[in-house]
């Protein structure tokens, strides 16, 4: 495989994509979304002796002791910035902790997603392509239209109608943003942090909405020509 374009650099952030074989779906019901996000945050940590599948055969206390852990440890790969899963394909902004941490965590939540899915739909081969994207962010700015993006593409992609419905989208990390879930996730600060306040981020979120919408219908109408 040849190598990538780009390095991996650590305490930078990019914004990291990747997208089913010729764009098939990969998160068909709620369960499958919901078991993404909990691979998601496991892998995010380093030092793991167990897989996802087979921690998830243990009781519910020896689950709960390792969590308290990983979490008293703090040692991980990347941090989340932010998040969405999509019908077909994932976004997230992650700043890289370690040598080689983002494409570690990558290929541990994309392969235990994989044999998760292909377990459940009796299904052989690659999920995901290859090689995900990863494009670095340079300065604050990029850094608040990423996270934008990300946060606004169940909308712009038709996938939820309302904006309304996207404040609760309940895949994405938007709702932690804006406080709608206990969530802790993802580390917020780097971007809540140029705002006055929760309801400013939320205003420069949903000030662009229909205009990213409306681009988007555009690059359909192109690719479609």
């Amino acid at each position: 495989m040849p190598g990538r374009e780009i390095p991996l650099v650590n305490n930078e952030i990019y914004h990291i994509l990747n997208k089913g074989i010729s764009s098939q779906p990969i998160f068909l019901t709620k369960r499958d979304y919901n078991r993404a996000l909990q691979t998601i945050f496991y892998y995010q940590n380093q030092q793991l002796l167990l897989k996802y599948s087979r921690f998830l055969s243990l009781s519910n206390k020896q689950r709960l002791l390792i969590l308290e852990k990983l979490k008293k440890e703090r040692l991980i790969l990347v941090e989340i910035i932010a998040f969405c899963l999509m019908p077909n394909h994932f976004h997230l902004l992650l700043k890289q902790v370690i040598g080689g941490g983002i494409p570690k965590f990558i290929g541990n939540f994309t392969n235990s997603y994989t044999r998760y899915f292909n377990t459940k739909n009796k299904r052989e081969g690659a999920l995901f392509k290859g090689k995900f994207k990863a494009v670095r962010i340079e300065s604050d700015e990029q850094l608040l239209h990423v996270s934008r993006y990300i946060h606004l593409n169940p909308y712009s992609s038709y996938v939820i109608k309302t904006l309304g419905e996207l404040e609760n989208y309940p895949y994405s990390s938007l709702p932690e943003y804006l406080q709608k879930l206990p969530n802790n996730f993802c580390q917020k600060e780097i971007i809540l942090g140029q705002f006055k306040n929760i309801n400013s981020y939320k205003n420069f979120v949903f000030d662009q909405a229909d205009y990213q919408r409306e681009l988007e219908n555009i690059k359909h109408l192109i690719l479609e020509e």
